[in-house]
């Protein structure tokens, strides 16, 4: 059985490595394992030790407390009734979004944004 932290953190590991645009197989080798346990660490499925959340860190070029964040919101959000898909980050469509997003130049990105909360607040 996975443990919510171990699925956490494999998100954000994953979240950040579509981000920057990098494979699975490029972590692996700049972390120096096989690609195959960058995919069991990203869904959970083994947990990651602690200095190889640290090289990780490092080949994502984040801090390790970066894959922690929102733990607590992740748990929050999981018992409430928000209509957000539990795995967000793991869908390509979504992450794709997110990267258009931070192509468009900051001005317009922030009016973006809040045209699409106000198309929220209404939907």
């Amino acid at each position: 059985m996975t443990h919510h932290v171990d699925v956490h953190v494999g998100k954000r590991v994953r979240h950040r490595r579509w981000l920057i645009g990098m494979t699975q197989q490029q972590l692996a080798q700049q972390v120096g394992i096989k690609f195959q346990q960058i995919q069991k660490y990203e869904t959970g499925a083994n947990r990651i030790s602690a200095s190889r959340l640290w090289d990780i860190a490092e080949a994502l070029d984040v801090p390790v407390s970066f894959f922690f964040e929102g733990l607590e919101e992740a748990e929050k959000e999981t018992s409430s009734k928000k209509s957000v898909p539990a795995d967000l980050m793991g869908d390509k469509e979504a992450l794709d979004l997110v990267r258009s997003y931070y192509a468009i130049p900051e001005n317009q990105r922030r009016r973006l944004f809040e045209l699409a909360r106000v198309l929220s607040d209404v939907a």
